[in-house]
């Protein structure tokens, strides 16, 4: 069974716990160019392994480096919406979102010359308060998502979604709509007596090899596993913010064994990009 592979590229400042915590006089500059650096390394590593996986990219993101999302496109990446300033949809409201996601995906459109097909939320904030961006992914020519997490955390989930792609009612996101037109494609839990979260990102980094070995192995008897990656997760050169202990240790924790986690699992399991795994 192959299993989906899906890398945010977002720079480290997109971290929610960490952002009043920012220097004013930060390089921001360098901080940007280190997500070409460690992405640089992400693709050496798909490279080795001959996978491909969906990029879903920040916009301001793709407005400072057009020709390096055109080149993960020709490579035969997917290239997927990301929203444009990493501002969760709560914050941003309808009408915000609207602006950016607009503003993203004629962006994408005018590098790639492709209608982007899948969105991912910033810090996966879908839910049933932002319910109504399935009709603006729609409007704007989307086919899925890839933003609800099946389980509850501080600042995402929907903790009774299904575990497998399912199309979201409107009324209801954890419930299934045959009629829905947006397929969601939720990030991977394991199901014991509560559900854990092994799809990547903190979770990558925080639990050991064999874990997540098993845990891939259980689950990928029944369904497909969906792993995400953000470049800065994965890059041992990665500028930490001084914060509150807690809040680096959420951010910088397993930085270092992070990249050698995800080689493991791309050596031993199949994947590929969110719009091959569903088929549109």
């Amino acid at each position: 069974m192959k299993n989906a592979l899906s890398i945010d590229f977002e720079d480290c400042l997109c971290n929610e716990f960490l952002l009043k915590y920012i220097p004013k006089d930060i390089d921001k500059k360098k901080i940007e160019d280190q997500v070409i650096e460690a992405t640089d390394l992400l693709l050496k590593l798909l490279d080795k392994y001959d996978t491909k996986a969906t990029f879903f990219v920040l916009g301001k993101l793709a407005n400072k480096y057009p020709e390096y999302i055109k080149m993960l496109d020709e490579a035969g990446h997917e290239i997927g919406s990301h929203g444009y300033s990493h501002t969760p949809l709560y914050d941003l409201g309808k009408d915000g979102f609207e602006k950016e996601l607009k503003l993203s995906t004629e962006l994408l459109k005018s590098i790639t010359h492709k209608q982007p097909l899948g969105f991912r939320a910033p810090s996966f904030s879908i839910n049933q308060s932002t319910s109504w961006a399935f009709e603006l992914l729609e409007k704007y020519g989307y086919k899925y998502d890839s933003s609800v997490f099946p389980v509850k955390m501080i600042l995402y989930g929907v903790p009774n979604a299904p575990l497998t792609p399912y199309r979201p009612n409107i009324n209801d996101i954890s419930k299934n709509d045959p009629d829905g037109k947006i397929i969601e494609y939720p990030l991977t839990v394991l199901k014991t007596i509560i559900n854990i979260p092994i799809s990547g990102g903190y979770y990558l980094r925080f639990f050991p090899k064999w874990f997540l070995d098993l845990s891939i192995s259980r689950i990928s008897k029944s369904r497909p596993v969906m792993i995400y990656v953000h470049p800065w997760e994965t890059y041992k050169n990665t500028t930490k913010i001084n914060a509150p202990l807690i809040y680096k240790f959420e951010a910088y924790y397993g930085i270092k064994n992070s990249l050698n986690k995800l080689e493991m699992l791309i050596s031993k399991y199949k994947f590929e990009p969110i719009a091959d795994q569903l088929k549109i």
